[in-house]
């Protein structure tokens, strides 16, 4: 076992354009969340509100490195269960086309493993990112039309923001066809930043944008609420909402290299459709 301290923050906005925040975000540590209610969809903030649910349930219950990806698709699954049930309750009363959703990233820190780590997990479009040593990268990847249109060559990772299709998900949690999660292992070190954060963030904001605010805020409430900030006043589109988590301090049980690395990150499950 090995103590990981960590600070966190998180902010959210309803945005320009929005007349609801469909957006919800746990901070429960070891246990992060961001889900983005879809506005294409009913009462996507019920949606997103039973993914911050299920993921405090996981924190409250606790988890360790050998069950931690079971338990991740378990709480997905269970959101799955609840929106089924959902919409069954709403097309029962009449409402034949209801249908709720909502994208998730789940960052779940696993600290009993022979090195520590954070269990990154995705569904949709909502996004998660490893800020180190200057340098932002993205973790998970999207679940989205124009994502795919980038993998197969179409148009360029640069056009992909400005793309009139931008917004369709490929795979999210509820309706008829259910994908199980994209899970990544990511190291824990000393001196690196989670960052999750909803489309409304980084549909708004580029990578480099993203990267300046992190080095530029020390604390992590800071950032989130500056990240959150910027992505308002570039337009704000659609509701923001960021988490961002900091690893402050190590303390294992053995002797280890206290050289600080660049991390890396590792997909250890990617979900075919």
């Amino acid at each position: 076992m090995t103590q990981v301290d960590l600070l966190a923050g998180a902010a959210t906005h309803v945005g320009l354009v929005r007349a609801a925040n469909e957006d919800a975000h746990l901070v429960a540590p070891p246990v992060f969340v961001v889900a983005d209610g879809m506005g294409g969809h009913d009462h996507g903030e019920v949606a997103s509100a039973f993914v911050v649910e299920e993921f405090a349930r996981v924190a409250e219950a606790g988890y360790d490195a050998a069950t931690v990806r079971a338990v991740v698709v378990e709480a997905m699954e269970a959101v799955h269960d609840r929106i089924e049930e959902y919409d069954a309750v709403h097309q029962a009363a009449g409402d034949l086309l209801f249908s709720a959703g909502t994208t998730a990233v789940a960052a779940l820190l696993v600290s009993d493993a022979d090195e520590p780590h954070w269990l990154v997990a995705n569904l949709g479009d909502s996004r998660g990112y490893l800020f180190g040593l200057g340098e932002l990268t993205q973790v998970t990847v999207d679940h989205s039309l124009v994502q795919e249109l980038v993998d197969a060559g179409t148009i360029a990772a640069a056009e992909a923001g400005a793309h009139p299709d931008r917004h369709i998900v490929t795979r999210a949690l509820g309706g008829a066809e259910r994908h199980g999660p994209d899970l990544f292992r990511v190291p824990a070190e000393v001196s690196t930043r989670i960052l999750l954060c909803s489309d409304g963030v980084s549909g708004m904001l580029t990578h480099e944008a993203i990267a300046r605010i992190l080095g530029e805020h020390e604390d992590p409430s800071n950032a989130a609420a500056e990240v959150v900030a910027a992505a308002v006043a570039a337009g704000g589109r659609d509701n923001a909402t960021a988490v961002v988590v900091d690893v402050v301090g190590l303390d294992r049980e053995r002797p280890h290299d206290t050289d600080v690395r660049q991390p890396s990150t590792t997909q250890e499950t990617r979900a075919h459709p």
